[in-house]
């Protein structure tokens, strides 16, 4: 079976059976908080989350859908069997309101039965499903097991996981969320149906939700490969013609061609352009990367058999401007990637300076100069590279005419509002993510905070919405904010946080935001935290190796 007679049969499957067709949502989420579409279900979360608005909207309360996806995390892996940067996930979703008909749990699993048995042909003795054994809070899903075993599935056959395995959701967060069934065919996972029926409420806790929802999920790269007999999507039709066209010997390199061009085409069909932030970023990195990989691979070339593959399912690809910035990009690095090779082999060993040379002078985002350093069995220093990068960052800074103290533009109320949420954020980034996160820099106005701290990822869409939701937390419990002044010794002692980059005298000022932060600092700020509003996270970047950089508002 080939891609699209794949996935045509599954979307026919579902709407023969009263599902509505979704067309794939952008690889740009319309939630800003969330950097691109890395999941079949983003789109639905107004719906799975009972916004009856939306759903009066959509006009239907079963839904399925074959999903454009993006994920950056893996990049480095892209070559091996199993790991892309652009795929596909098909999905059926079942959107329950006050349990009025809508299917749950024995709907979800005698629909996945039906395609995988009767559509496909897969043998039922070769499925082996887990479900979740439960936890001290969550009892044993005793109903999926049930249902499984009622529609043929030999007990031996399923197996219990625990709550990192098989339940979905929000792990320290509040939201929907629930059990989950696993479909596994010859060892390999290829659906993941999630039982969307508790709430995690503030206090950590669980309770029963008013609405249920059957949130599924199957990558499809993984089930046409299965299907096809073959070990990776490489090796499958959706690939083979791009492959051909790159003409190389060496497996690994065709394939990651082949993979960060395909990614290449659908970001900049959805409208992403090379930068150095954020998406663009992703899109520039997995650009460069296939130009190294194929110096001698016309790239427009390859992008023209994507699009060809692709046009009639995603229309969008049919954009003339992809061509234009591959071919920009192309020529553009080029120019510098050359020179850069030769600087590069120059080098016995790589330094922090070397690395950061390479960045500044000749493009190399520190990755690249990891992988060629690899290549040539040289060690890289990412410590000494980072910290050539800020030394690079605060001589840029003290260059500037303009200087602000502690980060402030000016000392007006609103920017005084935005400074003391800096210590709510700061302390929220020390919870959330790591007790060794600090200040690396930051510049506030009067309509938002940008601040700069240590981190090596991205947040994910569930860590923005702790760190707001704690610094909201903190705000609404109208905490006082003290002050006092004390010998810097014992400001540290007492387990004040110092400013990145400050330099303090014997005795220092102190701000106190009860038991939450404590922070060297020179003000000014409020007196109570409930004079600061609504704390919102609009913005994320790196501006460097090892350096996440936040912008908020207060509303």
């Amino acid at each position: 079976m080939n891609s699209k007679e794949l996935r045509n049969k599954f979307l026919k499957y579902f709407e023969e059976r009263g599902h509505k067709i979704v067309p794939s949502s952008s690889l740009i989420p319309k939630d800003s908080t969330v950097l691109l579409t890395t999941a079949g279900m983003q789109q639905f979360v107004p719906y799975l989350s009972g916004d009856h608005d939306a759903l009066k909207e959509l006009g239907s309360l079963h839904l399925a859908s074959a999903q454009k996806c993006f994920r950056a995390v893996d990049i480095d892996e892209v070559g091996d069997d199993t790991h892309h940067t652009f795929f596909e996930m098909l999905g059926n979703w079942s959107i329950g309101v006050n349990d009025k008909g809508e299917y749950f749990k024995e709907g979800a699993i005698k629909f996945a039965l039906g395609f995988f048995v009767d559509e496909l042909g897969l043998d039922k003795e070769e499925l082996h499903i887990t479900i979740f054994k439960g936890d001290k809070d969550i009892p044993k899903d005793e109903e999926a097991k049930r249902i499984w075993l009622e529609n043929g599935i030999s007990e031996d056959k399923i197996q219990e996981m625990g709550m990192e395995d098989n339940f979905w959701g929000p792990t320290a967060q509040t939201g929907p969320c629930g059990p989950s069934s696993e479909i596994y065919y010859n060892g390999v996972e290829i659906w993941n149906l999630v039982f969307m029926e508790y709430n995690k409420k503030v206090n950590g806790s669980f309770e029963k939700l008013a609405q249920t929802n059957i949130d599924t999920g199957i990558g499809f790269e993984r089930l046409l490969s299965l299907l096809n007999g073959v070990d990776s999507a490489y090796e499958t039709d959706l690939f083979k013609s791009v492959i051909e066209k790159i003409e190389s010997k060496d497996i690994k390199t065709s394939r990651i061609i082949a993979d960060h061009i395909r990614g290449a085409c659908f970001l900049i069909a959805d409208g992403i352009i090379p930068s150095n932030t954020e998406k663009g970023y992703i899109l520039r990195r997995i650009l460069r990367r296939a130009i190294r990989f194929g110096k001698s691979v016309d790239l427009i070339d390859v992008a023209k058999v994507v699009i060809n593959e692709y046009k009639d399912i995603y229309p969008e690809l049919e954009n003339n401007n992809i061509l234009d910035v591959i071919r920009e990009e192309q020529e553009k690095f080029g120019k510098t990637l050359e020179n850069g090779l030769k600087q590069f082999e120059k080098l016995d060993k790589i330094t922090g300076d070397d690395a950061f040379n390479l960045y500044q002078s000749y493009g190399f985002p520190f990755e690249l100069t990891q992988e060629l350093a690899e290549e040539k069995g040289i060690d890289v220093d990412e410590n000494a590279f980072k910290n050539a990068f800020e030394k690079h960052q605060e001589l840029s800074r003290k260059g500037m005419e303009q200087k602000f103290k502690g980060g402030l533009a000016d000392t007006s109320e609103q920017t005084t509002k935005y400074h003391t949420a800096t210590h709510l954020l700061l302390s929220a980034l020390r919870e959330v993510l790591d007790k060794d996160v600090s200040q690396k820099g930051s510049n506030i106005t009067a309509e938002r905070i940008r601040f700069d701290f240590n981190h090596d990822a991205k947040l994910t869409e569930e860590e923005v919405k702790r760190i707001e939701d704690l610094v909201n937390e903190r705000i609404k419990d109208d905490l006082e904010v003290k002050f006092e002044e004390m010998p810097l010794d014992q400001a540290r002692s007492d387990g004040a946080v110092g400013v990145f980059g400050e330099k303090y005298g014997d005795v220092v000022k102190v701000y106190t935001i009860n038991s939450f932060s404590k922070e060297i600092c020179g003000g000014p700020h409020v007196k109570r935290t409930s004079e600061l509003g609504h704390f919102k996270i609009t913005k994320q970047k790196s501006p460097g190796a090892g350096i996440r950089r936040i912008r908020a508002i207060l509303e």
